[in-house]
């Protein structure tokens, strides 16, 4: 008797209100079906990991140059206090000078402030891993500079300490320097060197510095001292000269009143007459000279503060 052998069967039954439907699979049919059904599942899988992978790829890039941004906006503005702090570095050093001369310090040498400072030499690399190249090289720059001023700080806080000590240990001489402007506002006209002369055309040294201010504007003294003159004297007209000690000379020319006389003493900032226009004068104006130890110096080197 011959047996027949038959392939096993996979019936897939479904019934509904139309009826009962019945699909039939054989082993290979189901193993096709299922390789199938993977084959199709996995290029799903991977298109949809490959789309959210870019997906994230550009959320990531569009953070990183939202931050990229911000960084280099951050770095902008520190970059433009840093070229403001410059500025007052300059202001700074320009008052040191002034307050130097005040103190009767020499000035510092240029080469000595350079060397004070140092190079401009970056010891210890910034570069960051995470970063663009271009920030990188930004931050060193931005790191280059913070090093210079922060040496160019120190610099001047040493300087001003040597000007504290020995102000504080030189504080009457001090009394004795001119340092304030003797009149109030008014324009600076014919400045301390050569100029033509404004009456004959002839070209001399001018000593002082001629301020022109309205008369009657008072006259205050620059700093401690005595009249030496005050009186009437032929192209300086009403003139008044006055002694601070430590070789300083004060000379006032042209003026409309004098208030004090020989040897009276005063302080700094003590009315001493009032500007007009007497003598060699061709306008209402204050002739003001400033002397050390009979050699003239330019006046304006000697305005620290406002009268």
């Amino acid at each position: 008797m011959r047996q027949l052998l038959t392939e096993k069967q996979y019936i897939l039954h479904r019934e509904s209100d139309n009826g009962v439907s019945q699909w039939h699979f054989s082993r290979n049919q189901l193993y096709g079906l299922l390789g199938v059904t993977t084959l199709v599942l996995g290029a799903f899988l991977f298109i949809s990991a490959d789309y959210i992978s870019k997906f994230l790829y550009d959320q990531r890039l569009q953070d990183f140059k939202m931050n990229y941004r911000t960084v280099s906006q951050n770095l902008e503005l520190i970059q433009s206090r840093l070229s403001e702090l410059d500025k007052q570095i300059i202001e700074i050093e320009q008052k040191d000078r002034a307050v130097r001369t005040y103190a009767g310090m020499p000035e510092v040498d240029k080469d000595i402030r350079k060397l004070g400072i140092g190079g401009t030499t970056l010891g210890k690399s910034v570069i960051l891993d995470n970063l663009a190249p271009v920030v990188n090289r930004e931050i060193s720059m931005l790191q280059l500079n913070i090093e210079k001023l922060s040496r160019q700080v120190n610099f001047e806080l040493a300087s001003y300490e040597s000007i504290y000590k020995k102000v504080k240990s030189d504080i009457d001489r001090i009394r004795h320097i001119p340092s304030i402007r003797p009149v109030e506002g008014g324009f600076l006209n014919s400045g301390f060197g050569y100029r033509r002369d404004p009456i004959d055309g002839v070209r001399r040294f001018h000593q002082g510095q001629d301020i022109t201010v309205a008369k009657g504007t008072p006259i205050y003294a620059p700093a401690n001292g005595m009249v030496k003159r005050a009186y009437y004297i032929g192209g300086f007209g009403n003139h008044i000269k006055l002694e601070h000690d430590h070789g300083y000379v004060t000379v006032f020319a042209h003026l409309s009143k004098i208030s004090v006389r020989h040897g009276q003493k005063f302080k700094r900032g003590d009315l001493i007459g009032y500007t007009g226009n007497t003598g060699r004068s061709t306008a209402p104006h204050l002739h003001y000279e400033v002397h050390y130890y009979g050699t003239p110096k330019n006046p304006m080197d000697y305005f620290f503060t406002d009268a």
